[in-house]
């Protein structure tokens, strides 16, 4: 009795998730199905076009050829003909309680990310209870939002880089630190750019023993191969890279390590364009195979933030965005902090520092295309809400600047989709357009595989199964926009 019993469940089991769909979902279940639409196979597959998914409750619970499957009596129907379906986005390096705190990310942050299909992010950076109390809210249904995960404060030295920071000194302070973290319940341990070897290799050695990654900068008292060999799972902005390939890596270090502040451009004008030169002029193939091959033999990730580099850290004339007509979306007293950043990275200013500037992003996208050739495993990221990093718009920014870098259309996908699945450890719930998978769905109007730029033409999101269509995400924006005339 018991074997026809199982039997008989597997066979449900079938016909519910088999090509022949039909409704085996609670009542309570919404259930969609986007037919006549092309699945963009983000494993590198080819396209599957004129498909039907089905997405029941928060689960993609059926895909197959449009002629062959049988729609639910009460799905709503999303009509994809010509259209075009990927994962939702990650954005692997913000900052939400960065730009206001409590309600700046409700209001500011969270909408536009979500306008703009991103449906997973890293937070690298801010308060543990803000961030928890977020991302309850977001997994309990209270709030639709991005799924969150985070690192908390940041591990820096003295003065730190950032608040909120916790200060170490030394291997105990350290060890504290992370222990402390841990207990809290981040996700990642981020590291700061003041920290000294001893406190850093500290932080390692605690972090690989507790089974917790940690990410972030490589330390100015350090070097990046040191970082990759330490186990440090994630290098962001490229910190430390580009001087990890010059020829002059020591000297300069030692520079950079006496002027008592964090790498250029942060330096006075005079030393920064000296120090600059000589780093591009010192940049040699051999240095950079070899750091390359060491971050694809320990695997060490990359999310390069181009947007940050480009509109305010290597910020030029041609970059800046001062009337960017997407300001509009920005609270605006966030925005006289970021014309603040941004008077200071171009006032007073050469033409000969703009001109430097622009080979660092020149190499910059080099080294990129390097290490991508290589295999080193790369991320998209923005650091947004850094000065003129436009949380949401952002992203699609950095698409396009991978694909500057070398990588193909597919590869750019990737790095917001199937990657960052597999660096959280969670491909096997998120990351592709797949059966039994979170319903995180970006519905697009054009191929991305003919145009990066295309990710940005967007008809209708899916956040854990909840559709938002294309009006309802223009009503998004202009609620956004009104929060940001008054705030």
């Amino acid at each position: 009795m018991h074997g026809s019993l199982r039997r008989f469940l597997s066979f449900l089991s079938l016909i519910c998730f088999g090509v022949a769909f039909v409704s085996c979902s609670s009542p309570g279940d919404r259930i969609l199905a986007i037919v006549h639409v092309t699945v963009i196979d983000v494993t590198g597959g080819p396209p599957r076009a004129d498909t039907t998914v089905v997405v029941s409750g928060k689960t993609i619970s059926a895909i197959g050829p449009s002629n062959a499957m049988r729609i639910p009596l009460q799905a709503k129907v999303i009509d994809g003909s010509g259209r075009f379906l990927i994962p939702g986005l990650a954005d692997m390096h913000v900052h939400l309680t960065g730009a206001g705190e409590h309600s700046g990310s409700r209001e500011f942050m969270i909408p536009l990310l979500l306008a703009n299909g991103i449906t997973t992010v890293r937070d690298m950076g801010g308060s543990v209870g803000l961030l928890k109390e977020l991302r309850s809210e977001v997994a309990s249904g209270k709030r639709v939002g991005s799924q969150i995960f985070f690192t908390g404060p940041y591990l820096d030295g003295n003065p730190p880089s950032f608040e909120p920071s916790i200060i170490v000194q030394t291997p105990e302070e350290a060890r504290a630190a992370v222990d402390k973290l841990k207990s809290e319940g981040v996700d990642f341990i981020k590291v700061q750019s003041r920290l000294q070897p001893e406190a850093y290799f500290a932080i390692a050695k605690e972090a690989k023993e507790l089974g917790i990654p940690f990410v972030g900068h490589v330390p100015d008292s350090i070097t990046a191969e040191q970082a990759s060999d330490a186990g440090q799972a994630s290098i962001e902005h490229l910190t430390g890279v580009l001087l990890g390939c010059s020829s002059r890596e020591p000297e300069l270090r030692e520079e950079k390590l006496r002027s008592g502040q964090t790498p250029p451009p942060q330096l006075a004008h005079a030393e920064q364009r000296v120090w600059l030169k000589k780093l591009l002029g010192s940049i040699e193939p051999a240095e950079t195979a070899k750091l390359v091959a060491e971050f694809a033999r320990n695997r060490t990730w990359q999310v390069p933030t181009f947007p940050t580099l480009v509109h305010i850290g290597f910020v030029t004339p041609q970059t800046d965005l001062a009337n960017d007509p997407r300001l509009r979306y920005v609270p605006a007293r966030l925005k006289v902090i970021w014309k603040q950043g941004r008077d200071s990275q171009l006032d007073d200013y050469s033409a000969e520092d703009f001109a430097l500037r622009e080979v660092v992003i020149r190499e910059s996208l080099k080294v990129v295309a390097q290490m991508n050739s290589a295999g080193v495993p790369i991320m998209a990221g923005t650091d947004t809400a850094a000065p003129h990093v436009i949380p949401g718009f952002s992203l699609h920014e950095d698409l396009e600047y991978l694909v500057k870098a070398g990588m193909s259309p597919m590869q750019a996908l990737q790095a917001a989709t199937l990657n960052p699945a597999e660096f959280l450890g969670h491909r096997a719930e998120q990351g592709s357009v797949d059966v039994g998978k979170r319903a995180d769905l970006v519905l697009l109007d054009a191929n991305p595989l003919d145009d990066i730029r295309n990710t940005e033409r967007i008809r209708a999101v899916i956040v854990n199964g909840k559709l938002m269509d294309r009006n309802e995400l223009d009503d998004v924006l202009a609620g956004v926009e009104r929060f940001a005339a008054t705030h």
